[in-house]
């Protein structure tokens, strides 16, 4: 039997919305305030999506848990939770709300941009300073933390996109 790529997107997202109690209690709080209601869901789904995918192989121009690139990892990301992205890294770059590049400011499912001069990188926030994103080096989608030594291998963090408003539970970048 073979299951369609809804399908198993639908699967993916209902396993996530049932493991979100157990990942927000191995984590602990995020560096943003807690929140009720469905923003609180829309980040433990997202949280609990992304870490599902971890070690999943890193493919230029994928979109499945085949295999990602950046941009097609925070796309499959945010469609789970009905927010529609642009589709590279530079077009994601210049969607949604422009946030502080302060990891005081930053929410769960902020998309975080990377790279020198202009952005080819992108990842999704995750708290505590966390990111996780389709690594091209490590071959593989990764974890990481923010405040990681520089290094030439290293992209720069660019800035912050904010998709989905908080207050509304509406997206941004559809608007």
């Amino acid at each position: 039997m073979k299951l369609s790529r809804r399908s198993v997107l639908r699967a993916l997202t209902c396993a996530a919305l049932l493991a979100a109690p157990a990942v927000e209690a191995q984590q602990g709080p995020a560096h943003a305030s807690p929140r009720q209601g469905a923003q609180g869901r829309r980040d433990s789904t997202v949280i609990a999506l992304a870490r599902a995918q971890l070690g999943r192989r890193y493919l230029f121009g994928g979109n499945t848990p085949d295999g990602f690139d950046c941009s097609g990892f925070v796309r499959y990301l945010m469609r789970a939770v009905g927010v529609e992205t642009p589709r590279t890294a530079a077009q994601i770059a210049g969607a949604g709300r422009e946030v502080p590049r302060d990891v005081s400011q930053l929410r769960i499912g902020d998309i975080l941009t990377f790279g020198r001069g202009r952005v080819s990188h992108v990842g999704i926030y995750v708290g505590n300073g966390r990111y996780i994103h389709a690594s091209t080096g490590a071959g593989r989608i990764v974890e990481a933390s923010l405040d990681r030594p520089a290094s030439p291998l290293v992209k720069a963090w660019h800035g912050v996109r904010r998709m989905l408003d908080a207050d509304s539970g509406t997206a941004v970048a559809q608007r």
